[in-house]
């Protein structure tokens, strides 16, 4: 379990991390998401100890990273793929890791053929790839047989294989009672692979809740409609109440009607329905939307030039 309390990190005046307090769990994906600049690295290396917080907590297994006499054993942590030395043969770099937390040398054959990278331990890190150095760091993560582990960003540089890999991965650690706590920009990975999910923005705590809590606390309740009469019946539709949106398709999106009322409103006015669909907001949209106050950086649409 990682434990985070009141954690604050001030950097030259300005709050990385403002108060920040949440718990990860074992047995789940827990997915760290915030925008840019939101402070999710930062509390990362306050948990392992690499930058020390300004005031406030964070433990693993109810200790400081600091204090474990065998810290690979406990937490395995990606935070930086490149972090090897180039000149190191990936096998070297493991056993080297390997020794200082007193495992067995031949750990790290285990954990090159686990991530698949058995034919290229003589090969020299510096001639990898980004994708190559990202199996390398989760080698490296699982090298103690950790019970916590901890990736940021872990499919960068992956192909779809690669991306497909850590995440299933990552579910089969959960399912073995470890905890696994991911930090993440893809969405669209992070909806089919977490569990739970805590959200920061502007160093503080904005989310802290399953993955179907978090996006139907965002959702906006709406049906797609599509009809050879579609701007009659979006009259029919408004009248009685229902918030209606035509595409450039003629496609209806009605709010505030649910799907079997738009269907009986249908069948009264004799409208033939080619599609009557719930929608559902997407891990996406509900996090732009719950973050939108907290982004650093804003764009506004417009031309170029």
């Amino acid at each position: 379990m990682i434990e985070i309390e009141s954690l604050t990190k001030r950097y030259d005046g300005k709050v990385a991390v403002d108060d920040l307090s949440f718990t990860v769990r074992p047995g789940r994906v827990t997915g760290f998401l915030g925008p840019n600049g939101a402070g999710k690295t930062t509390t990362m290396r306050m948990i392992l100890g690499l930058d020390a917080p300004s005031s406030g907590t964070a433990t693993v297994g109810g200790r400081r990273y600091v204090d474990l006499p065998r810290p690979m054993c406990a937490v395995g942590a990606l935070l930086d793929a490149k972090a090897a030395h180039p000149s190191r043969t990936a096998r070297s770099h493991l056993v080297c890791l390997a020794r200082s937390n007193g495992l067995p040398a031949r750990r790290a054959d285990e954990v090159l053929a686990l991530v698949g990278l058995e034919g290229v331990g003589g090969k020299r890190v510096g001639q990898f790839s980004l994708g190559m150095s990202q199996r390398l760091g989760i080698a490296a993560a699982l090298l103690g047989d950790p019970g916590i582990l901890m990736f940021d960003e872990p499919v960068n540089g992956l192909d779809p294989e690669g991306i497909r890999w850590i995440r299933h991965l990552m579910r089969r650690l959960a399912e073995e009672g470890r905890t696994v706590l991911v930090s993440s920009h893809l969405m669209s990975e992070m909806a089919l692979t977490a569990d739970h999910l805590i959200v920061i923005g502007r160093g503080r705590l904005v989310a802290d809740s399953s993955l179907e809590e978090f996006i139907e606390r965002s959702s906006t309740r709406s049906v797609l409609v599509r009809t050879p009469f579609a701007d009659e019946f979006a009259r029919v539709l408004t009248a009685v109440g229902a918030t209606v949106r035509v595409d450039a398709t003629g496609a209806l999106t009605v709010s505030d009607l649910e799907g079997l009322e738009i269907g009986r409103h249908a069948a009264t006015h004799g409208v033939p329905l080619a599609e009557l669909t719930p929608q559902r907001t997407s891990l996406e949209e509900a996090f732009m939307e719950l973050t939108r106050d907290s982004v650093e950086y804003h764009v506004t649409d417009g031309a170029v030039g």
